[in-house]
Protein backbone atom coordinates (compact mmCIF):
# COMPACT_ATOMS: atom_id res chain seq x y z
CA UNK A 1 0.00 0.00 0.00
CA UNK A 2 1.65 3.63 -0.93
CA UNK A 3 0.18 7.05 0.25
CA UNK A 4 0.47 9.99 -1.53
CA UNK A 5 0.89 13.40 -1.14
CA UNK A 6 -0.66 15.93 -3.72
CA UNK A 7 3.18 16.87 -5.57
CA UNK A 8 4.25 13.25 -6.59
CA UNK A 9 0.52 12.86 -8.63
CA UNK A 10 0.17 15.98 -10.20
CA UNK A 11 4.05 16.93 -11.25
CA UNK A 12 4.16 13.39 -12.91
CA UNK A 13 0.46 14.43 -14.29
CA UNK A 14 1.36 17.69 -15.94
CA UNK A 15 4.17 15.72 -17.68
CA UNK A 16 1.56 12.85 -18.77
CA UNK A 17 3.91 10.06 -16.09
CA UNK A 18 1.49 9.82 -13.87
CA UNK A 19 0.33 6.41 -15.58
CA UNK A 20 4.09 5.34 -13.75
CA UNK A 21 2.60 5.65 -10.30
CA UNK A 22 -0.14 3.40 -11.44
CA UNK A 23 1.79 0.95 -13.08
CA UNK A 24 4.35 0.56 -10.21
CA UNK A 25 2.09 0.54 -7.19
CA UNK A 26 -1.38 -0.48 -8.83
CA UNK A 27 -3.17 1.60 -6.29
CA UNK A 28 -2.37 5.07 -4.49
CA UNK A 29 -4.37 5.95 -1.63
CA UNK A 30 -4.94 9.70 -0.89
CA UNK A 31 -6.35 11.70 1.92
CA UNK A 32 -9.17 13.99 1.32
CA UNK A 33 -7.30 17.24 1.52
CA UNK A 34 -5.01 15.46 -1.43
CA UNK A 35 -7.90 15.29 -3.18
CA UNK A 36 -9.59 18.54 -2.18
CA UNK A 37 -5.81 20.03 -3.43
CA UNK A 38 -6.03 18.18 -6.93
CA UNK A 39 -9.72 18.95 -8.00
CA UNK A 40 -8.44 23.02 -6.54
CA UNK A 41 -5.78 22.36 -9.58
CA UNK A 42 -8.08 21.38 -11.96
CA UNK A 43 -8.22 23.33 -15.16
CA UNK A 44 -4.43 23.37 -14.59
CA UNK A 45 -2.27 20.86 -16.46
CA UNK A 46 -2.67 17.65 -15.57
CA UNK A 47 -4.94 18.05 -12.58
CA UNK A 48 -8.12 17.19 -14.75
CA UNK A 49 -7.19 14.09 -15.37
CA UNK A 50 -6.32 12.73 -12.08
CA UNK A 51 -9.88 12.35 -10.75
CA UNK A 52 -11.06 9.67 -12.92
CA UNK A 53 -8.12 7.52 -12.12
CA UNK A 54 -9.62 4.14 -10.65
CA UNK A 55 -6.14 3.18 -9.11
CA UNK A 56 -6.57 6.68 -6.94
CA UNK A 57 -8.59 5.83 -4.22
CA UNK A 58 -9.50 8.48 -1.22
CA UNK A 59 -9.18 7.02 2.25
CA UNK A 60 -10.29 9.00 5.79
CA UNK A 61 -8.32 9.98 7.79
CA UNK A 62 -9.98 8.12 11.36
CA UNK A 63 -7.31 10.20 13.83
CA UNK A 64 -8.59 13.20 13.36
CA UNK A 65 -6.26 14.47 16.33
CA UNK A 66 -3.15 13.55 14.92
CA UNK A 67 -4.22 15.56 11.85
CA UNK A 68 -4.40 18.93 14.04
CA UNK A 69 -1.44 18.62 15.90
CA UNK A 70 0.71 17.72 12.05
CA UNK A 71 -1.35 20.80 10.40
CA UNK A 72 -0.04 23.37 13.19
CA UNK A 73 3.52 22.94 10.70
CA UNK A 74 2.37 21.47 7.49
CA UNK A 75 -0.43 22.35 4.67
CA UNK A 76 -3.45 19.84 5.08
CA UNK A 77 -2.48 17.31 2.17
CA UNK A 78 1.19 16.78 3.83
CA UNK A 79 -0.99 16.27 6.99
CA UNK A 80 -3.36 14.47 6.79
CA UNK A 81 -0.96 12.33 4.49
CA UNK A 82 1.46 11.94 7.32
CA UNK A 83 -1.88 11.04 9.65
CA UNK A 84 -3.63 8.52 7.27
CA UNK A 85 0.60 6.97 6.97
CA UNK A 86 0.75 6.60 10.82
CA UNK A 87 -2.94 4.73 10.37
CA UNK A 88 -1.75 2.56 7.50
CA UNK A 89 1.75 1.50 7.72
CA UNK A 90 2.21 2.36 4.23
CA UNK A 91 5.14 0.61 2.13
CA UNK A 92 5.71 4.25 1.05
CA UNK A 93 4.72 7.63 1.84
CA UNK A 94 4.86 9.73 -1.13
CA UNK A 95 6.23 13.52 -0.30
CA UNK A 96 8.34 15.94 -2.30
CA UNK A 97 7.98 18.82 0.25
CA UNK A 98 10.95 19.02 2.65
CA UNK A 99 9.27 20.00 5.91
CA UNK A 100 6.89 17.44 5.45
CA UNK A 101 9.52 14.59 4.92
CA UNK A 102 11.46 15.58 7.96
CA UNK A 103 8.31 15.12 9.63
CA UNK A 104 7.36 11.95 8.26
CA UNK A 105 11.09 10.73 9.01
CA UNK A 106 10.94 11.70 12.44
CA UNK A 107 7.61 9.68 12.61
CA UNK A 108 9.31 6.85 11.60
CA UNK A 109 7.46 6.68 8.22
CA UNK A 110 8.81 4.96 4.97
CA UNK A 111 9.46 8.39 2.52
CA UNK A 112 10.12 8.43 -1.14
CA UNK A 113 9.15 11.01 -3.53
CA UNK A 114 9.19 11.98 -6.94
CA UNK A 115 12.39 10.95 -7.71
CA UNK A 116 12.17 7.69 -5.95
CA UNK A 117 8.89 6.62 -7.81
CA UNK A 118 11.18 7.53 -11.46
CA UNK A 119 13.80 5.05 -9.89
CA UNK A 120 11.86 2.37 -9.31
CA UNK A 121 10.38 3.13 -13.29
CA UNK A 122 13.96 2.94 -14.69
CA UNK A 123 14.09 -0.56 -12.74
CA UNK A 124 10.81 -1.92 -13.37
CA UNK A 125 12.01 -1.29 -17.14
CA UNK A 126 8.90 1.52 -17.35
CA UNK A 127 11.34 3.93 -19.00
CA UNK A 128 14.61 3.47 -20.30
CA UNK A 129 16.03 6.75 -19.00
CA UNK A 130 15.50 8.88 -16.11
CA UNK A 131 16.96 12.23 -17.38
CA UNK A 132 14.40 13.69 -19.66
CA UNK A 133 11.48 13.03 -17.08
CA UNK A 134 13.37 14.49 -14.88
CA UNK A 135 14.26 17.41 -17.03
CA UNK A 136 10.75 17.95 -18.20
CA UNK A 137 9.82 18.07 -14.52
CA UNK A 138 12.21 21.16 -13.97
CA UNK A 139 10.76 22.67 -17.27
CA UNK A 140 6.99 21.84 -16.97
CA UNK A 141 5.66 20.99 -13.48
CA UNK A 142 7.89 23.66 -11.61
CA UNK A 143 9.53 20.71 -9.99
CA UNK A 144 12.55 21.84 -7.84
CA UNK A 145 16.09 19.56 -7.36
CA UNK A 146 18.75 20.84 -6.45
CA UNK A 147 22.02 20.49 -8.94
CA UNK A 148 23.80 18.40 -7.09
CA UNK A 149 20.85 15.76 -6.20
CA UNK A 150 20.18 16.09 -9.83
CA UNK A 151 23.80 14.67 -10.27
CA UNK A 152 23.65 12.19 -7.91
CA UNK A 153 20.41 10.69 -9.35
CA UNK A 154 21.72 10.46 -12.90
CA UNK A 155 25.00 8.60 -11.40
CA UNK A 156 22.90 6.48 -9.68
CA UNK A 157 20.56 5.71 -12.64
CA UNK A 158 24.28 5.30 -14.42
CA UNK A 159 22.92 7.93 -17.12
CA UNK A 160 25.57 10.50 -18.66
CA UNK A 161 26.39 13.74 -16.68
CA UNK A 162 24.90 16.11 -19.05
CA UNK A 163 22.89 18.59 -16.92
CA UNK A 164 19.57 20.51 -17.26
CA UNK A 165 19.97 24.14 -17.95
CA UNK A 166 19.61 26.24 -14.84
CA UNK A 167 19.05 29.36 -16.42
Amino acid sequence: MIISDTSPIVSLAMINRADLLGRIYHAVLIAPAVYNEIIAGVGHAGAEEVVGWDWIKVHRVSQTEVFRVLRVNLDDGEAESIALALELAPQELLLDERKARRMALKLDLPVAGTLDVLMAAKRAGLISTVRPVIDDLLQHAHFRVSRSLYHKLLSSANEEQASYSWS
